[in-house]
C-alpha cells in the first residue's frame, strides 16, 4: 500500500512539552510515511533538551523564518494568484473567519501570508496531506493551506483550552473544511460536537495521544518517599494545591520529597510558596527534562502527582502509568477516561487539598497499594496508549480519507453503523 506523503504543523515544534507529536511523527515514519514537519515559530533553546528535540528542530521548516524573505513570500502568492477565484476564496475565508475587531483581522491577514508560503513548500515537496496538532492558529494556516493549494487537511483537537473560546478560534469551520479530526478522548470529541454541525460527526475519530512502554520497562522501587510532578508551572496545573498537600503531610510522612519537571511563567512564585512555608529541604524544582531524564524520574519515584484544574488526557500521566507508578490527579474532561480511581490510581475532585492530601496519604502509607495501582495502570497503557498502535489507527485514517473509503469508525475495529 502506498502511504501518502504528510506534513505535520504546529504553532512551535519541537517543544519539550509536547514529546508525544515527536513520538507520533517518528512511529509514522516507521510505518513508511515520509513526514515533512512544520512549525510556525522557530522553537526556543529551552525546549531544545534532548537528541530528539535537537533532531526535529534542525530538519523542520520554519513558516515564519521564510515569511521574512520577501522575494520568497511574493514568489509563493504569485503563484497561487494564478488561479484567482480559488486566491479570492481563501483570502475570504481568512477574513470571514477571523476574530472580531481590527486586530483579529489583521492576524487572519498574517495567518493567509503564512499559509501562501507553506502551500509552496508543501506543494513543491509533493505532500498530499497536511495534519496540524492545536487547532488554534496553526490550525487556522492549515485551513487556509487547504484553501489555497486544494491539499487534504486534518487536525487533533486537545483542549481544555480550546473549548474555552470555540467561537474565537472557529473550530466549527475547520471541523466543517477538515477531512477528518482526530480528538484525543470521548469527552474531547462530544465537546467538538457541541460546536460542529451533525453531518460532521462521522469524520470525528478518537486517536489516543500515546507512549513507548517499553522505555519504562523497569518497575520504580517503591519506598513511599518521593512524589514526582512532571508539566508546565503554569495555574492550570493546580500546583500550589500539592505544595499545601505536602506540607500537610511533613509530620507524618518526614522523609518525603517532591521533584517538579518543567517550567512555565509560575515558577517564581511557585518557589517563594516553598520558601515561605519552610520546604525547600523537600521540593526541589528541576525544570525542563529530556524523554530519557522524565523517564530516569519515574524510575525513582514512589507516586505520581498532578492536581489540575484543566486537562485533556495528560501524556505524563500515561508515562507515569507505564513506568508502574501509582497516580493521583483529578476528575477533569478526559482523565477518568485513563485513570480509573481504586484500580490503576486516585481521581480526586478538582482544587479539594483535603481529598488530594488524603489520596496522597494513602498511597505513600501502603506499599502493596502503590504496587497494585502501578501494575493496573501499566495494563490500561499498553491496552489503550501505546503510541506505535495509535500511529498505526493514525495512518489508517490517512490512507482511507486519501482513498475515499468508507469513515472507519470512532477507534480500529469500531466501524459506525449505518
Amino acid at each position: 500500500m502506498t502511504r501518502p506523503k504528510i506534513a505535520y504543523l504546529t504553532g512551535e515544534y519541537p517543544r519539550a512539552s509536547d514529546t508525544f507529536i515527536q513520538r507520533e511523527v517518528a512511529n509514522l515514519r516507521a510505518l513508511g510515511h515520509e513526514v515533512l514537519t512544520c512549525s510556525i515559530r522557530t522553537t526556543g533553546a529551552e525546549h531544545l533538551v534532548g537528541p530528539e528535540q535537537r533532531d526535529e528542530h534542525a530538519r523542520t521548516f520554519k513558516v515564519l523564518d521564510t515569511v521574512k524573505t520577501p522575494a520568497t513570500t511574493l514568489r509563493a502568492h504569485l503563484r497561487w494568484m494564478k488561479t484567482p477565484g480559488r486566491y479570492l476564496s481563501a483570502l475570504g475565508l481568512a477574513w470571514k473567519t477571523a476574530p472580531k475587531g481590527i486586530k483579529g483581522r489583521l492576524y487572519n491577514l498574517i495567518y493567509f501570508v503564512e499559509a501562501g508560503v507553506l502551500a509552496d513548500k508543501l506543494d513543491r515537496e509533493g505532500v498530499t496531506h497536511l495534519h496540524n496538532h492545536i487547532a488554534k492558529a496553526s490550525c487556522t494556516v492549515a485551513m487556509l493551506v487547504g484553501a489555497l493549494s486544494g491539499i487534504r487537511w486534518s487536525f487533533t483537537i486537545h483542549g481544555p483550552d480550546i473549548f474555552f473560546e470555540p467561537h474565537h478560534w472557529r473550530i466549527d469551520e475547520k471541523a466543517a473544511r477538515a477531512s477528518f479530526v482526530a480528538c484525543i478522548s470521548h469527552f474531547c470529541r462530544s465537546q467538538l460536537m457541541c460546536f460542529a454541525d451533525a453531518v460532521h460527526w462521522d469524520r470525528f475519530h478518537i486517536v489516543h495521544c500515546g507512549v513507548d512502554p517499553s522505555r519504562y520497562a523497569t518497575p520504580p522501587a517503591h519506598t513511599g518517599k518521593t512524589a514526582l510532578f512532571v508539566g508546565r508551572l503554569a495555574g492550570v496545573k493546580g500546583v500550589p494545591i500539592l505544595i499545601d498537600a505536602i506540607a500537610r503531610l511533613a509530620t507524618t510522612h518526614p522523609d518525603l520529597t517532591l521533584r517538579l519537571v518543567g517550567d512555565g511563567p509560575d515558577r517564581a512564585a511557585l518557589e517563594a510558596e516553598v520558601r515561605d512555608r519552610g520546604l525547600t529541604d523537600r521540593v526541589t524544582f528541576l525544570g525542563y527534562k529530556s524523554q530519557a531524564e522524565v523517564a530516569g524520574e519515574l524510575a525513582q519515584a514512589d507516586v505520581f502527582v498532578l492536581p489540575s484544574f484543566a486537562e485533556g488526557v495528560p501524556v505524563v500521566l500515561m508515562e507515569a502509568m507505564a513506568a508502574q507508578v501509582p497516580v493521583i490527579t483529578t476528575r477533569t474532561a478526559g482523565v477518568p477516561e485513563l485513570v480509573e480511581d481504586h484500580v490503576s490510581g486516585r481521581v480526586v475532585p478538582p482544587g479539594d487539598v483535603e481529598a488530594f492530601t488524603a489520596a496522597l496519604d494513602d498511597v505513600l502509607t501502603d506499599g502493596n497499594l502503590r504496587r497494585a495501582y502501578g501494575a493496573a495502570g501499566r495494563a490500561k497503557v499498553v491496552a489503550d496508549y501505546d503510541a506505535a498502535a495509535e500511529a498505526r489507527w493514525l495512518s489508517e485514517l490517512f490512507c482511507a480519507y486519501a482513498n475515499t473509503a468508507p469513515s472507519p469508525g470512532l477507534r480500529p475495529n469500531r466501524k459506525v453503523p449505518e
